[in-house]
């Protein structure tokens, strides 16, 4: 099965129905299909073949639709790039994907005012699943990022499996801000979106100072989410708050872990428990805690249908197998012989398995602090620091120690009086002593990518 085949269901099945709100405009799914064959053709008169890559730096919109749809159609490989990437970044991605054209916002906006002038006719192109659809850039945050080859197999199962587990259906009315360059807002989004045929409002992005509002005038029933959202959403007034969750049927949140805490806070405000959930851009969607069953804090929940998951022989490394799990890295065949074991894709995440299945996952390998012989995962750290008064956000890594190896040093961002002396008190009446930072130090704000992972390896140096 293609794309083309799977959004058929709403782009053929569903043509006359309401599709998309964008800003003050409407489109049914019949007008979205018509807009994207029209940029299919203006691919094809540009010299675009099937294989060749399209690069895109452009904020959600409906032209970024447009194109991701018309690449489909037309075998073309979407590149998405951060719009929050700046000259270096964006120089190493297209020197890396060697696309045959790069577009942002404006060439996209003038691709759309003269695609709207040529015949609205489906190209006809030979693909089959294994295609690739896209080259998703991974976030670097432990270096230079590498192009995640995913094909329409891959999105495929993905969508279909979503569409079952969360029960997604053409009634759902669903609000989207996530951005569509990652594969959070485009793989779980856009094409649960166009499988399932509900409604969806897409927004550039999520600000939180209207967000109530948006919420009370669309009355979503779905929404995705990541945990600086879900913090944001914790300031809604308690009325308002009751009101929109009178409406919702389903709140998922991934792309970051989420503190427990704002889950419980959440719930308390909204009626809504959180789902959450664990994927990656190599293998899509993972594990999911249930729609219908015991969602468990502090976990991502079980395997998802068709994927397999296990640790590995250390019993800590999470390791994949199943059809959304990536073919490997563009240009990269070490890496990618590397990426797995006996077939099983490692994603470098660490994790622990409950008796019943449950994965809560511990950190990234990358980040495992190894003091004086002892195993320290930040996770564990962090999550406590975010439990002491004052600390908004908080990251632990590990750096340099004549001693011991590594030691841990933690960076806060705090609200209020910073007192490093009573954070210090605090960890060491709590945690073994290996685990208590070396060092406490304040910044304004963490190094986040745009799905709020922290990089780490952006944090400034301690001072010896």
């Amino acid at each position: 099965m293609t794309l083309t085949n799977l959004f058929d269901r709403s782009l053929d099945a569903r043509a006359a129905q309401l599709a998309l709100e964008w800003q003050d405009q409407s489109f049914t799914f019949g007008q979205i299909d018509d807009r994207s064959n029209r940029m299919a053709q203006l691919l094809l008169r540009r010299g675009f073949a099937p294989g060749d890559r399209l690069a895109v730096q452009i904020p959600n919109s409906i032209e970024m639709i447009d194109l991701y749809l018309a690449c489909v159609k037309t075998g073309v490989i979407l590149v998405p790039i951060n719009i929050l990437y700046k000259e270096r970044e964006i120089g190493h991605i297209l020197r890396d994907a060697e696309p045959k054209a790069f577009a942002a916002a404006e060439e996209a906006a003038g691709m759309a005012r003269e695609a709207s002038a040529l015949p609205p006719e489906r190209p006809l192109v030979s693909l089959d699943g294994d295609s690739p659809a896209a080259i998703v850039y991974t976030s670097g945050t432990t270096g230079p990022s590498k192009g995640a080859i995913l094909t329409h197999h891959n999105f495929a199962s993905n969508a279909l499996t979503l569409l079952d587990c969360w029960r997604i259906s053409a009634s759902d009315r669903f609000l989207l801000a996530l951005p569509l360059f990652h594969v959070h807002g485009l793989g779980n989004g856009l094409h649960c979106w166009l499988a399932s045929g509900c409604r969806m409002r897409l927004l550039e992005r999520f600000d939180h100072r209207t967000a109530a509002a948006t919420f009370l005038n669309f009355r979503p029933t779905l929404f995705y989410g990541v945990p600086t959202i879900y913090v944001r959403l914790l300031e809604t007034p308690p009325q308002a708050a009751a009101d929109i969750g009178r409406s919702m049927r389903l709140f998922v949140s991934g792309s970051a872990p989420l503190p427990p805490d704002v889950l419980q806070k959440f719930r308390a405000l909204f009626g809504h428990l959180i789902l959450e959930r664990y994927g990656m851009t190599e293998a899509l969607m993972i594990t999911s805690n249930p729609y219908q069953g015991e969602r468990r804090p502090g976990t991502v929940g079980l395997p998802l249908p068709g994927v397999s998951v296990r640790l590995d022989p250390s019993g800590s490394e999470v390791l994949i197998r199943g059809p959304s799990v990536f073919p490997g890295y563009w240009r990269r065949p070490g890496q990618t012989r590397d990426a797995f074991l006996d077939g099983w894709f490692r994603s470098g995440d660490l994790a622990v398995c409950s008796p019943d299945g449950y994965y809560s996952l511990q950190g990234r390998r990358s980040d495992l602090i190894i003091s004086a012989g002892f195993n320290i995962y930040p996770r564990e750290i962090e999550e406590f620091l975010l439990e002491q008064e004052g600390v908004a956000e908080a990251a632990v890594v590990g750096v340099p120690d004549p001693l011991r190896g590594e030691a841990p040093v933690a960076y806060v961002v705090i609200r209020g009086e910073f007192d490093p002396a009573r954070l210090e008190a605090s960890c060491r009446a709590q945690l073994a002593s290996f685990k208590v930072p070396r060092a406490f130090l304040q910044l304004d704000r963490l190094p986040r990518t745009a799905l709020g992972k922290v990089q780490k390896h952006l944090l400034p140096h301690p001072s010896p």
